[in-house]
């Protein structure tokens, strides 16, 4: 994830009726008073209240998730989940200290005011219940109503859910050669089999940033990836919608080509720009557009110039003389956005990483008002699939 990587590393709006927390008025009292009682339970059932009761036990399969049909419509995402008519607002949430999910999810959701298109988590390849199993309870609750991103990481981190960002590498070579393949490659590909319904899976995210660290070169990244998609595809869990993640550094430019796995093994190419001024110690203010236009534009220019762009993470520091700088930040993205035609997908990542003025949660204040701007923009009003 992000956060390990970054001290490194160089090193007028509209609601969507599906967004639980708009207010519905009526003319008619007696129907209003309905109408909230009936919202209150549909909220204690999505939020995790009484509808824990349907949460599945840790260790289970996952349940199927598909049901109802899927959206119809010129504005319905396709096979791939790419939304036509504009793009999918997710976020990166940390767990909480009682170790929900659900309960960190639903509470940012409050806070901004929509519900998330997509929750992006991430895991490691321990095969444990906590960071190594895919599709955890909270993420099968979270993904009745959301689509999933799910990171996997070929290492074994040393601390739940990657605390203090150390870790143990696998290696690609050995991914490559299916030494993993029993233990824990195949029991995790068929729990998403089961799950029946699609999902975003980025296999080491931040490739790129991987390589210093001993994963490996990217000839064996590249072999790596390629018999994990090959695994799903024996295996027939052909609801997985593959994103290959850089970092997008362009000083790394030449590297993230050597690290493509081709056209054929990908869906989307995901991308982690950042504004994080203070936070590396530059007085070098990135706009929206500026941190995340280059890399955009290089990708499609030098990798693939067909598939979707995922901003898979993107977020920006405060600055510390001028608090609303911040606000302003993601108030431009909807304009922005607009004009990067293949962007379709934008998550957030909402947790501090180490460092100093290194915040980059929109957890109040300026931040949170420019990102709840943003995000009820009605290009991110799109129908979310339930399949």
């Amino acid at each position: 994830m992000s956060g390990r990587h970054a001290p490194r590393r160089r090193l007028p709006s509209r609601l969507s009726s599906r967004f639980p927390y708009r207010p519905a008025y009526t003319a008619a009292v007696l129907i209003a008073v309905a109408a909230l009682i009936a919202g209150l339970g549909l909220w204690a059932t999505s939020s995790g209240g009484e509808g824990d009761d349907a949460r599945p036990a840790a260790g289970e399969l996952p349940r199927n998730a598909v049901s109802g049909e899927p959206p119809e419509g010129p504005c319905a995402p396709d096979a791939k989940l790419v939304p036509p008519c504009g793009a999918w607002w997710g976020a990166y949430i940390p767990y909480d200290g009682d170790g929900s999910l659900t309960e960190p999810v639903y509470a940012f959701e409050k806070k901004i005011g929509r519900r998330l298109d997509l929750v992006y988590t991430y895991h490691d390849m321990s095969g444990n219940e906590l960071d190594g199993t895919l599709l955890t309870p909270d993420e099968q609750v979270l993904g009745r109503d959301r689509m999933l991103m799910l990171a996997w990481e070929s290492t074994v981190w040393k601390e739940p859910h990657h605390a203090g960002y150390t870790e143990t590498q696998l290696g690609w070579k050995n991914i490559a050669s299916g030494r993993y393949d029993t233990e824990i490659l195949d029991p995790q590909i068929r729990r998403i089999k089961a799950y029946g319904k699609r999902v975003f899976l980025s296999f080491d995210q931040e490739v790129d940033a991987r390589i210093k660290e001993g994963a490996g070169t990217p000839a064996e990244y590249v072999a790596a990836y390629r018999h994990l998609h090959d695994r799903f595809k024996r295996i027939g869990a052909d609801n997985v919608v593959w994103v290959w993640t850089v970092s997008g550094y362009l000083g790394s430019a030449e590297l993230m080509k050597q690290l493509y796995p081709g056209d054929a093994y990908v869906d989307w190419i995901g991308m982690d720009q950042y504004n994080y001024f203070v936070c590396h110690d530059t007085t070098d203010w990135k706009d929206f557009d500026r941190s995340q236009r280059p890399t955009y534009d290089w990708l499609l220019a030098n990798v693939s110039a067909t598939k979707p762009v995922m901003m898979a993470e993107f977020a920006t520091v405060p600055d510390p003389a001028d608090a609303d700088r911040q606000r302003d930040w993601y108030t431009a993205i909807p304009e922005v956005v607009r004009t990067l035609p293949k962007a379709r997908a934008l998550v957030h990542w909402n947790r501090s990483v180490p460092g100093r003025g290194c915040d980059l949660t929109v957890n109040g204040g300026p931040g949170l008002d420019g990102y709840r701007t943003a995000g009820q923009d009605r290009y991110f009003a799109q129908p979310v699939p339930n399949r």
